[in-house]
């Protein structure tokens, strides 16, 4: 049985990334790729928080919270990936600026597939792989998907207007099968983590990430809350495609999806006070 989830587990990672990419895609316009790059200081900002500073944070957090190496290589691989698609629906929820999100979402998704095939072998020197293969591994998974995804909607609008909720749909429950098959192939793992102590920190680092953000996103266009999710919430998908192609390792992959389980626990309850709040704030202020 654990063999039969170790596949479905292998074929999950692939799916989940390539449908999530493709349902990116759909969605875009080559215009939402490129109007990020017209506010030059959130840029900055948001990429010194995603690219700098969660990964510093995230070195001190296993340092000190940490013993095992590979939930170590697990948690700094989830700080070095960044630009998660489900962006847009934590941000639905909280009533938050979606289009802007949407944005950000672009502008982080390239720059993590340039970014990890350089980082990732020189804070993580267990990596089997080198910066050519994890490059080629993001590239296929994610870059092409999305890039497919926007030439279908760049000629056939209509069609992908159809074709995005299926997909939309599809990834997530890829995501599901993931997180399933994750858990019949590593049950005794994940059962380790919880009772090693060592889940609190993916909680810490998902917290910390939300405070840089929504700290540094108070001057960008308005969209703390934005930036704020946009940080905490990291590239799953790049994380895992990295952890099943690049190392040696399961332990690695159970720790990566642990990181997202806690991620969505923290990240949707966060979203939903902030509506209520944001609520109550349209309800004092007259129309």
């Amino acid at each position: 049985m654990t063999g039969f989830f170790q596949r479905l587990l292998s074929l999950s990672v692939l799916v989940f990334s390539v449908s999530t990419m493709l349902a990116v895609g759909l969605g875009h316009t080559l215009r939402h790729v490129f109007d990020p790059m017209r506010d030059a200081r959130g840029v900055i900002r948001a990429l010194i928080a995603n690219f700098v500073l969660v990964p510093l944070l995230a070195y001190g957090v296993v340092e000190l919270l940490l013993r095992d190496a590979s939930y170590k290589t697990g948690l700094m691989l989830v700080a070095t990936a960044a630009g998660a698609p489900f962006l847009m629906r934590l941000t639905a929820a909280a009533r938050g600026n979606v289009p802007l999100s949407a944005s950000l979402t672009m502008l982080l998704l390239p720059a993590t597939v340039l970014y990890m095939p350089v980082v990732v072998p020189k804070v993580i020197p267990e990596a089997s792989a080198g910066p050519a293969q994890i490059g080629l591994s993001l590239l296929w998974t994610m870059i092409v998907p999305m890039a497919a995804g926007l030439a279908v909607r760049a000629r056939y609008r209509e069609l992908a207007q159809r074709l995005n909720p299926w997909m939309a749909q599809f990834s997530t429950l890829a995501l599901l099968v993931l997180i399933v098959s994750t858990i019949g192939s590593h049950f005794d793992g994940i059962v380790r983590i919880v009772r090693d102590g060592a889940i609190f920190a993916p909680l810490v680092l998902i917290l910390g990430a939300f405070a840089i953000g929504y700290s540094l996103g108070r001057e960008y266009r308005g969209g703390h809350v934005v930036l704020g999710f946009g940080t905490a919430q990291r590239n799953i998908a790049a994380a895992t495609v990295v952890a099943t192609q690049g190392l040696d390792d399961s332990n690695v992959v159970v720790m990566v999806v642990v990181t997202s389980l806690v991620d969505l626990a923290v990240l949707f309850p966060i979203a939903w006070g902030l509506r209520r709040r944001r609520l109550r704030h349209e309800r004092m202020v007259p129309a």
